[in-house]
Formats: structure tokens, sequence, C-alpha cells
């Protein structure tokens, strides 16, 4: 397989994956945050936030703790969002997994690195 099927192929993969996440997660936030739960569940609790009826640990009693751990979870999903936004974009730029990355750069960290990607995207390369 030729280098530029190889791109070709990782980048319809990603957007498929990134089409599909896209189109299978505005579904389901829109189903839940126009009260389509089913019966009722959640009823009473707003919508766009986390914390919902499934409390197993009743971590949300208290309105102060409640409201801590939904800015905590609003900020941990939006830096799983962006880890995963680097992790498309350094497989789009070296053509490997992240475990592949790991490797090359855990065997030579000044040969393989960020800086030395960049310079191909420099003009006149």
């Amino acid at each position: 397989m030729t280098k530029q099927s190889q791109t070709y192929q990782l980048l319809t993969s990603s957007v498929c994956a990134a089409v599909s996440q896209v189109l299978l997660m505005g579904a389901a936030e829109s189903y839940r945050a126009n009260g389509g739960a089913p019966g009722g569940f959640g009823e009473d609790l707003d919508s766009l936030y986390p914390g919902g009826p499934f409390d197993p640990l009743g971590l949300a009693d208290d309105p102060d703790t409640l409201a801590e751990l939904q800015v905590k979870e609003i900020k941990n999903g939006r830096l799983a969002m962006f880890s995963m936004f680097g992790f498309f974009v350094q497989a789009i730029v070296t053509g490997q997994g992240p475990i592949a990355n790991l490797d090359a750069h855990l065997a030579d960290p000044s040969g393989n690195n960020a800086w030395n990607y960049a310079t191909k995207f420099v003009p006149g390369n």
C-alpha cells in the first residue's frame, strides 16, 4: 500500500468516525435536552448539565457539592475532547497511531517530537 493510499484511508476513516460521532451524539443530546427520556425520567432536573437521577453514592445531595461536581464534569469533558483532537491531528500528521508515536518518541525523544514534524509545513518545503 502506498503512502498516499494509507493517508487517504486514515483521513476517510477519521472523517467517518467524526461524522458518525457528531450525528449520534447530537441526536442523543437533542433527545435528552428536549425531555425525551422515557417515563418522565429526570423530568424535574436541569437537562443541560450533569447530575441526573442516577446517583447511587448520593453525591448530589448537597447543592453546593452538586454545583462544584457539575463544573468539574464539564471541564473534564472539554479536556477529553481537546485531547482526542490532539490524537487525531497527530495521526494525520505522522500517519501512525498514538501507541506507535509514543514508542517512537520514547526511543528517540529529540528526534521524534512535534517540532521535527512542524518543519514539514514551513513554506518552501
